[in-house]
C-alpha cells in the first residue's frame, strides 16, 4: 500500500479509539538509527563485546559488562506473557458501533444503544477456546466473539461466543469443564480438540452441558468465517429505563453475509493446510473493503414476567426462543480497520463481563455472576493491576480514581491527595442524576445454600428443540460429527454411556451415533421427544434477504492454452459484484492462453493451493488448457475435492468436457456436446456450465443474483451465494467420489 493510499485509508478508518492509540505508535523510517531501550545509540547490534587475541584471532569469554547485548537478550527472554487459559488463539479487529435510532430507550438510558448521533469506537477479539496460541483456526470448538465499546460514559464489555448458550449452569462447575476439555494432564493429547475420554465423560455425567454438545457439534463447530457467524452474550443481562423499569436481555449480533461452516474433511484439511486461514481471511476482507458487519439484536422480557416461561431465564444452557422473545435489531457493528501490531492490540486486550455501562446491569444469572468475578481476576493474573491502562485497553473518556501504584503503573497523578474525602474536593462521587452509575433496587429474599432453583433441573427440552430446528444435511452433519468423537474415546464406558445423553435427546440420533461408534442401539426412546422447533436455529435461517457473493474467494484452473479473454471477462463480472478471483495455474507467473491472447500471472500454482482454502471453482475453455488439465491429477483431485465439500463449480466449452470425461462427476447434468458451440446454460447440484462464453454472452449476463437468472456468470453467482449445495450429500453424489 502506497503512503499516500495508507494515509488516506487510516483517515478513513479512524475512529475515537483508534485516535487515542496514534500517540502510543511509532512509525519507524528507513534510515533511523538503532537504540536500545533507554535511548544510547547502538553501533554494532551482533557481536557481543569480549576479549580477542592480541593476534585478532583468537576468541575469548564474553563480557557481562555488555548492557546493549544483555539487554538484547534479557527482552527477548521476557516477551511473552502467560496466554488466556482458554480462547488463547485469537484474532482481532478495529471498528464502530451505531444504533439505527432510540427505539432501545424504552428498555435503556444507556446512550451507547439510544443515541443515534453517535458513532462508537469497538475492538472486537475472535478466538478458540480449547486450543493454545500456536493451534489452528479450524478445528471443531466454541468460537469466542469479543466486543469492547468505547462508549463516552466508559469501557463497556460485552464476553460471548458464537454460540447462545454455555456447558454449564454455575460459575463454580468452570474449571471441571475446562480442565475436562483440555488436553488429558498424563500425555497432554490432544491438541485443540474435544474428541477424547475425558470430555466425553464429563458431559456424559453433566447433562446440562447437552444442550451445549448439540451446537458445537453442529455446523456451528466449524465456521467458514469469523464473518459468517452470529455472535451471543451468552448470559442474562438487564436494562434500566430512565423510569427505573428494569428489562431482562440477551444481545445477538446476525452477520450481514450469513451464517455459514465448513464440512468436517475440509476443516481438517485446513488444519493443515492453513492453520491461519480465520485470521487471514479477517484481514484480507478488511483490506479489500469488504467490511465485516453484524446487526445488533436484543430480547427483552420485562421484570415483571421473569417467572412465565417453562424454563428459567437466567440459564445459560437455555436460549429463548424467537417466538416466544422476538429479536429488535437496533444498530449495526462494523469492523474496518486491522490492527497495526498484533501483541500491544490483539494479545493485550483484556475483557470482562463486569464492565458495564450506566442503563446496563447484570443479573443473578449464576454462570454470570461467577464470570464477573473471573474474568477481572484472570486479566489481573495475566497482565497485572494496571491491566487496564494499556493503551488497546484504556478508555476514551476521561479516568479520574485514588487507585494507585502496582507493578506496570502507566499514569501520572500530578496531585498530593490520593483518598476520599479530601479537602480540596478531588475525585468525589458522582450522584446517577449527573451520569454516575447506578445499581438497581433488587429486593432480595430466600435462604443461603448451595443449591439451583427447579427450573435448572431440566436439561433435554431445549437439545431436543435445537435438533428438531435442523435441516436434513444439518443432522447428517450433527450423527457423524458426534460419531467422530465418540471413535476417538477409547474407554467403552465413555461412548457407551453418551448414547444414553443422546437417547434423551432425540431416539434416532441416538441410533445412528450408536451404529456408528459401537454403542448399544436403543431399542426405545429415554423420554419423548416433544417435536417443536424454533426459528433462528438453523443456520439456513440467516441466509442473506438479498443474495451476496461479498468476498467470497474464486479459483480459477487455468493451464497453457486456456481462453484469457473469457476468463478475464468472467472475472470481471464476479469482481462487479465484489468476489474476489484468483488465477490457478501449473506455475506461479505467466501462464500462456490461446494464439493471440495476452499472458495472465497466475496467483498460485496448483501444488501451492487448495481447494479448501476457496468457495468455489471456475475453469474457462480452451482445448489445450483442457487437455492439459485432464493429464494433471493434482487439478482432477482439485474438482473433485471441491464437489466432494458441495462447493459451487462452473464450466465453460472444453471444460466442460474435462468435467465429464475425466473428473467425472456422479448424477450431474452438464451441457451437452449435442448443444453444440451454444451458450445455453445448464446448472444441475450446484455446477453450472455451457458452451461458450462470448461477448454477447456478457451482454445479456446481467449479474442480477437470484434463482432463475439469465446468464451464466449469474447462475454460477447465485449457487455461490447459497454457500454449498448440500443436496449433493442428501442425495448420496458426495459418497460417490474419492477426495
Amino acid at each position: 500500500m502506497s503512503s499516500l493510499v495508507e494515509s488516506a485509508f487510516t483517515t478513513m478508518t479512524a475512529t475515537a479509539k483508534v485516535a487515542d492509540l496514534q500517540r502510543d505508535l511509532q512509525y519507524p523510517r528507513a534510515g533511523e538509527h538503532l537504540t536500545t531501550d533507554h535511548g544510547v545509540k547502538v553501533s554494532d547490534t551482533d557481536n557481543w563485546l569480549k576479549v580477542i587475541g592480541s593476534n585478532g584471532e583468537q576468541n575469548g569469554p564474553s563480557l557481562l559488562e555488555d548492557q546493549i547485548g544483555r539487554e538484547k537478550v534479557h527482552r527477548f527472554d521476557h516477551e511473552r506473557i502467560p496466554e488466556r487459559v482458554v480462547h488463547a488463539r485469537g484474532a482481532a479487529a478495529h471498528g464502530y458501533f451505531k444504533v439505527y435510532d432510540n427505539r432501545a430507550s424504552k428498555y435503556t438510558y444507556a446512550p451507547v444503544l439510544t443515541d443515534s448521533s453517535r458513532t462508537t469506537s469497538v475492538f472486537v477479539r475472535f478466538s478458540t477456546v480449547q486450543g493454545p496460541r500456536g493451534s489452528a483456526d479450524t478445528v471443531r470448538d466454541v468460537r469466542g466473539f469479543a466486543v469492547k465499546f468505547y462508549t463516552e460514559e466508559g469501557n463497556w464489555d460485552i464476553v460471548g461466543n458464537d454460540i447462545p448458550v454455555f456447558f454449564i449452569q454455575d460459575a463454580i462447575k468452570f474449571p471441571d469443564f475446562v480442565h475436562a476439555v483440555k488436553p488429558e494432564p498424563h500425555n497432554e493429547v490432544p491438541t485443540g480438540q474435544s474428541a477424547h475420554n475425558n470430555f466425553w465423560d464429563f458431559v456424559g455425567l453433566q447433562p446440562e452441558s447437552a444442550h451445549m454438545v448439540m451446537w458445537v457439534m453442529s455446523d456451528r463447530g466449524i465456521p467458514r468465517s469469523f464473518r459468517m457467524m452470529q455472535g451471543f452474550g451468552v448470559n442474562t443481562y438487564t436494562l434500566l429505563n430512565d423510569k427505573g423499569e428494569r428489562h431482562f436481555v440477551k444481545f445477538h449480533f446476525i452477520p450481514e453475509l450469513g451464517v455459514h461452516s465448513l464440512v468436517w474433511d475440509e476443516a481438517l484439511k485446513i488444519g493443515g493446510q492453513d492453520p491461519d486461514f480465520h485470521r487471514k481471511d479477517l484481514n484480507e476482507a478488511i483490506e479489500n473493503g469488504a467490511f465485516p458487519k453484524w446487526k445488533l439484536a436484543i430480547q427483552t422480557i420485562p421484570e415483571a414476567h421473569e417467572h412465565d416461561f417453562d424454563f428459567d431465564i437466567l440459564d445459560a444452557t437455555k436460549v429463548w426462543p424467537e417466538e416466544l422473545v422476538p429479536l429488535e435489531e437496533i444498530g449495526e457493528l462494523v469492523l474496518n480497520r486491522v490492527v497495526d501490531e498484533f501483541f500491544p492490540e490483539t494479545e493485550q486486550v483484556a475483557y470482562c463481563t463486569s464492565h458495564v455501562v450506566p442503563g446496563i446491569g447484570f443479573s443473578d444469572d449464576p454462570l454470570l455472576q461467577g464470570r464477573n468475578f473471573s474474568y477481572f481476576d484472570t486479566q489481573v493474573s495475566r497482565l497485572g493491576i494496571n491491566f487496564q491502562e494499556l493503551p488497546i485497553n484504556r478508555p476514551v473518556c476521561p479516568i479520574l480514581n485514588h487507585n494507585r501504584d502496582g507493578k506496570a503503573r502507566h499514569r501520572v497523578v500530578k496531585s498530593d491527595v490520593n483518598y476520599w474525602p479530601n479537602r480540596k474536593d478531588i475525585g468525589r462521587p458522582v450522584s446517577p442524576d449527573e451520569g454516575g452509575y447506578l445499581e438497581f433496587a433488587q429486593r432480595i429474599e430466600g435462604i443461603k445454600q448451595r443449591a439451583r432453583g427447579e427450573k435448572f433441573q431440566e436439561h433435554f427440552s431445549h437439545p431436543q428443540l435445537f435438533v428438531n430446528s435442523l435441516t436434513p444435511y444439518e443432522k447428517v452433519h450433527l450423527i457423524n460429527a458426534i460419531s467422530f468423537e465418540l471413535s476417538h474415546c477409547e474407554d467403552p464406558v465413555v461412548y457407551k454411556s453418551y448414547i444414553n445423553v443422546l437417547n434423551d435427546i432425540d431416539f434416532d440420533l441416538a441410533r445412528s451415533v450408536a451404529a456408528k461408534v459401537g454403542g448399544e442401539i436403543p431399542t426405545q426412546p429415554g423420554r419423548p421427544n416433544h417435536g417443536k422447533k424454533s426459528k433462528g436455529l438453523s443456520q439456513r435461517d440467516y441466509l442473506p434477504k438479498e443474495p451476496t457473493i461479498v468476498s467470497r474467494r474464486i479459483a480459477v484452473l487455468v493451464s497453457d492454452g486456456f481462453n484469457a479473454v473469457e476468463a478475464l471477462a468472467v472475472c470481471a463480472v464476479l469482481a462487479s459484484a465484489k468476489a474476489v478471483c484468483y488465477i490457478i495455474g501449473p506455475r506461479r507467473g505467466l501462464v500462456h492462453p490461446m494464439s493471440n491472447q495476452a499472458g495472465v500471472p497466475a496467483d498460485h500454482h496448483f501444488e501451492g493451493q487448495r481447494s479448501t482454502l476457496f468457495d468455489a471453482i471456475y475453469i474457462p475453455s480452451g482445448a489445450e488448457h483442457a487437455k492439459a488439465l485432464a493429464k494433471n491429477g493434482r487439478v482432477v483431485h482439485w474438482v473433485r475435492e471441491a464437489f466432494g465439500h458441495c462447493k459451487p463449480i462452473a464450466a465453460v466449452g472444453e471444460a466442460v468436457d474435462f468435467l465429464r470425461e475425466v473428473v467425472r462427476l456422479p448424477k450431474v447434468d452438464l451441457f451437452a456436446p449435442s448443444h453444440g458451440n451454444s451458450d445455453q446454460i445448464v446448472s444441475s447440484y450446484g455446477v453450472v456450465t455451457t458452451g461458450k462464453y462470448s461477448a454477447s454472452s456478457l451482454m445479456t449476463d446481467v449479474l442480477k443474483i437470484a434463482p432463475g437468472s439469465e446468464g451464466f456468470v449469474a447462475n454460477f453467482a447465485y449457487q455461490v451465494s447459497q454457500h454449498r449445495c448440500y443436496e449433493r450429500e442428501i442425495d448420496g453424489l458426495t459418497e460417490m467420489v474419492a477426495f
